[in-house]
């Protein structure tokens, strides 16, 4: 039985390749060749760079059992794939194409008429695969495997455990406020501190309450936690601090005390502190809790960093189409080793351009859309030009 159905699922792939014309079929397989090995250097030599020699120290200086390293390798290698992806799919596009040309192959084809762009379609379809196989590691793996990494490390090594843990946690409540000449309008209500989260326990908390006009209210307490039975926040072993619109003080030691507010500094506590270990929902919510407590560089950033889970797949499609136009051009002659350098020097350039469009966007210079994808529209626009030198 499992022998007719595999046999039925080989029956359909092979249909399936069928249809896919002779001349991309016979691209496709010399692009897959290079495309392999390329993913294979890039990916040791930043995985070695990245985490490997990490391991190695911790192994030998922390008594780091080397059944946890190899866990912890294999747990980050997601990460370092989904970097090795556009540069691979450079070098793969710059390699097969050069080699075709050399061979004078590709100058058969535009005998027979083929132009450059119907050459390069299966390396740009090769890429555009990439970026979506990119986009799944970056949104749906990644995230999950480098929080995994982090909590098998800290554990082997007898370090803090927690899963949540995070310092200087500060939400901002703005609301209804009345002016003293009676105007109402939006305002900040409330500003919450906590030196220290840990366990779901907030340490040595502040809050501010400027909600009842003429009064401030300072609350300061040595620990709080969200009590979900009876929403609200749960102080304990404190003080509270009242200044009246007399100017007169009012004060008051609690051992435990309720306070009406939302959980909102708990969820700002508890979101990932890189935004590579956040997916792409996640770092939506963080945006909006991060604007709603008025965090607005910490915000912006977060704006940045959601166009970058769109953008830096998108690597992959310009790679592929600067790498197989500059490889398709006449007398293309482009050996492995010229093909890495050239491939390093691109890959410099271009990222050296996102960092900076980036910088500018998280600075607001620049609105976060356009930070995040005028580098590669600019790139595409290269690639393009590029083709048109094939083509000629």
């Amino acid at each position: 039985m499992k022998s007719e159905k595999l046999l039925a699922v080989q029956d359909r792939f092979r249909n399936i390749l069928q249809r896919i014309p002779l001349i991309d079929r016979w691209l496709l397989g010399e692009l897959i060749g290079p495309l392999l090995f390329a993913l294979t250097a890039f990916t040791v030599v930043s995985l070695s760079v990245g985490v490997m020699f990490d391991l190695v120290r911790k192994i030998v200086e922390s008594n780091l059992p080397w059944t946890i390293a190899v866990q912890v390798l294999m747990l980050r290698l997601p990460s370092f794939l989904v970097i090795s992806f556009p540069m691979a799919t450079l070098m793969a596009s710059l390699l097969a194409y050069s080699r075709l040309s050399a061979n004078s192959e590709l100058t058969a084809l535009r005998s027979v008429g083929v132009t450059a762009s119907r050459m390069i379609a299966p390396a740009i379809a090769l890429a555009l695969l990439m970026t979506c196989l990119s986009f799944l590691f970056n949104d749906v793996i990644v995230p999950r495997t480098n929080r995994s990494a982090e909590f098998t490390l800290q554990r082997a090594l007898g370090k803090a455990i927690a899963a949540e843990k995070g310092d200087n946690i500060v939400y901002s409540r703005f609301g209804r406020v009345v002016s003293p000449d009676g105007d109402v309008g939006n305002g900040l209500t409330q500003l919450f501190y906590a030196r220290e989260f840990q366990d779901g326990t907030m340490i040595d908390v502040t809050v501010l309450d400027f909600s009842r006009f003429g009064f401030t209210q300072m609350l300061v307490a040595d620990k709080a936690n969200w009590n979900e039975k009876q929403a609200k926040w749960e102080f304990k072993e404190g003080k509270i601090l009242t200044l009246s619109p007399s100017g007169s003080t009012t004060s008051a030691d609690f051992d435990r005390y309720l306070y009406p507010l939302s959980p909102a500094p708990l969820r700002i506590a508890r979101l990932p502190k890189d935004a590579n270990n956040m997916t792409v929902s996640e770092a939506i919510e963080a945006e909006r809790l991060l604007s709603d407590a008025g965090d607005r560089k910490e915000a912006r950033r977060l704006r940045v960093r959601i166009q970058e889970k769109f953008t830096v797949p998108m690597a992959c499609l310009v790679f592929g189409l600067i790498g197989s136009s500059l490889g398709a051009k006449p007398n293309s002659r482009t050996s492995r080793s010229q093909g890495f350098g050239i491939s390093v020097v691109l890959i410099f350039v271009y990222y050296v351009l996102s960092f900076s469009f980036s910088s500018l966007g998280v600075k607001g210079t620049l609105a976060p859309l356009i930070a995040a994808w005028a580098p590669v529209l600019i790139s595409l626009t290269g690639g393009g030009f590029l083709l048109r030198q094939a083509s000629r």
